[in-house]
């Protein structure tokens, strides 16, 4: 199959959706007929199937593709269906995003977004404004500061305590490696000049005297976190209900979800059951908590019959960020000679959780940033599949993948590991990431090319919401290798380009596969769910400086319209 390129630009608006307008989606959805006929006709179909590359109608009947092919044979065959002509519209298969945070995004909704401003003193301001409004005592919480681009030249907690003094605040970083409390937040939490930095944590300090600047990197950010009241069971279900309903409005009809907490899963479950949950989710459960683990592999994977929840996989963290400099580098930084960055998960550790995973039928996923610990969790894999030789099909995983030495390239398809990899991180990234590594390393980073073309599966993804969740963001990033305004030109380090079809195929049987769904999910072919995004160009002819205004026109997730862009208020 081949394919054009194709891309454009508009900003990702979000809309905070009310809980009301949410159930009474949620209840119009279930009120459909599931067992009717439905025939799409005149569309432009991209099936992602190699035997039929195109087509332009879809017959559905139930959850399922019945049948695909042109729209006149489709009327002949389907006279008593139900038809939605849709005058010429491209459809896709239903779009995966195969890294995401759904609580972390809808609780970006509610919290105070920090994305995408520049100085300290806005975000000051922005916070003493929230605290105008809050009870005295009350949590200010914030996310979105970019931790990267402020490595160099971190804020303190001067300007923000002076400005909070009588509320606790506390804000995350984009990509969650680092946060900045005030001194209200640290003194609640006991974080002092005396004390110690945790393990796999660091508490950035005063030069001259010794006090925290209030900067916590990695685990170091656990000692005020675990301060904060938890959320509830229905805070929880709400931000991952007005999350969910962002990832159908970008087209998206099934999510990875990493790292999920005994919460998430009551929350999961309890909207599954209430069919409230109109995007698909695929669990990584967080492999950090023991118990959490130790209650999952006795009790097996859960794979749901109806492709809604399932729950297989765990998450682990091998090392921290690249732009924090917390990725574990063989070598030093080359913008900070004195540090390697941290390994938070010892090799031992990998390799222990992995084993015991693949005995009892779960996939592992592993956060991977640095060289080191790219390298340091293929060792680990390696020898956990050579001690569970009667694993079947492991399909082990390495999230981001970001930074690779050219020898452990090749591993990933050798060892059957699937480079999991966001293409955003790369454009966000490139104003300093060779900075950080030098220009030498910098050419194993971000490395789609070398990775696809070692043999590797490659699903794409967002991260969001570190990174926007449209998924055309990440096409077009894949493929230009350039931010949103066209820079630099000719796309930053080039060679590692994906072409369109292999962008679209990241986000769709890639992404099916890495989730061992292949058999139902990433393609529009007859006996798959009917999974569906339909887009308001044609991607395979939209000038790359275009695809970012692509937005999607209806979703379809099991045959029935999840959104629709003609009613979206």
């Amino acid at each position: 199959m081949k394919l054009a390129f194709g891309i454009g630009h508009k900003a990702c608006r979000v809309i905070v959706f009310s809980f009301l307008a949410l159930s009474l989606s949620a209840a119009s959805l279930s009120a459909q007929t599931p067992g009717t006929d439905l025939l799409l006709l005149n569309a432009h179909v991209i099936t992602m199937n190699d035997k039929q590359p195109s087509a332009q109608a879809v017959a559905i009947r139930g959850d399922r593709i019945v049948w695909v092919g042109n729209s006149d044979e489709g009327k002949k065959l389907y006279p008593s269906a139900r038809a939605m002509d849709l005058h010429g519209a491209t459809v896709l298969p239903g779009l995966i995003d195969a890294h995401t945070h759904l609580i972390n995004l809808g609780e970006s909704l509610v919290r105070l977004n920090l994305k995408d401003i520049s100085s300290e003193k806005e975000i000051v301001e922005r916070v003493k404004q929230r605290a105008a409004s809050a009870a005295p005592g009350e949590w200010i919480l914030g996310w979105g500061w970019d931790e990267g681009k402020w490595a160099s030249n971190y804020p303190t907690n001067q300007a923000l305590s002076a400005a909070t003094p009588n509320n606790p605040v506390f804000l995350v970083g984009l990509h969650t490696f680092a946060a900045w409390a005030n001194q209200r937040a640290l003194e609640l939490a006991g974080v002092n000049k005396d004390t110690k930095d945790p393990e796999n944590g660091k508490i950035l300090r005063d030069e001259k005297t010794g006090e925290p600047t209030g900067i916590l990197l990695n685990h170091a950010q656990e000692l005020v976190s675990k301060h904060i009241p938890q959320a509830t069971l229905a805070q929880a279900r709400r931000a991952m209900q007005l999350a969910a309903r962002e990832c159908v409005r970008n087209g998206l009809t099934s999510v990875h979800e990493a790292k999920v907490t005994p919460l998430m899963v009551q929350a999961f479950h309890a909207l599954v059951r209430e069919e409230q949950m109109p995007v698909r989710v695929y669990a990584m459960l967080d492999g950090a908590d023991k118990n959490l683990v130790d209650e999952w592999l006795k009790r097996g994977p859960e794979i749901d019959p109806h492709h809604q929840l399932t729950i297989r996989s765990f998450k682990l963290f091998a090392d921290g960020a690249l732009g924090s400099r917390g990725a574990a580098l063989l070598e030093p930084y080359s913008d900070a000679p004195q540090t390697k960055g941290v390994m938070t998960s010892p090799e031992a550790d990998v390799y222990g959780l992995t084993r015991r995973a693949l005995q009892a039928r779960f996939q592992v996923c592993t956060h991977a940033i640095g060289d080191a610990a790219n390298r340091s969790v293929l060792n680990a894999y390696e020898q956990a599949e050579k001690e569970v030789p009667d694993a079947h099909d492991p399909r082990l995983r390495i999230e981001h993948a970001q930074v690779l030495s050219p020898e452990d390239i090749p591993r990933f398809a050798k060892l059957g590991v699937i480079a999991s990899m966001q293409p955003t991180h790369a454009t966000s990234d490139m104003p300093w990431a060779e900075k950080r590594v030098g220009p030498e390393r910098i050419k194993g980073a971000y490395a789609w090319r070398s990775v696809k073309d070692s043999g590797a599966h490659l699903p794409l993804s967002s991260d969001f919401p570190g990174e926007t969740l449209n998924p055309f963001y990440g096409i077009y990033a894949a493929i230009t290798r350039q931010d949103p305004q066209g820079n630099p030109p000719g796309g930053w380090h080039p060679k590692q380009k994906l072409t369109l079809e292999e962008a679209l195929r990241g986000y769709t049987t890639e992404a099916a596969y890495a989730e061992f769904e292949e058999t139902n999910k990433g393609a529009i072919e007859k006996g798959k769910l009917a999974d569906l995004t339909v887009i308001s160009q044609d991607i395979t002819k939209t000038p790359p400086s275009e695809t970012l205004s692509i937005r999607a026109l209806k979703t379809f997730v099991g045959g029935k319209v999840v959104y629709d862009a003609a009613t979206d208020q």
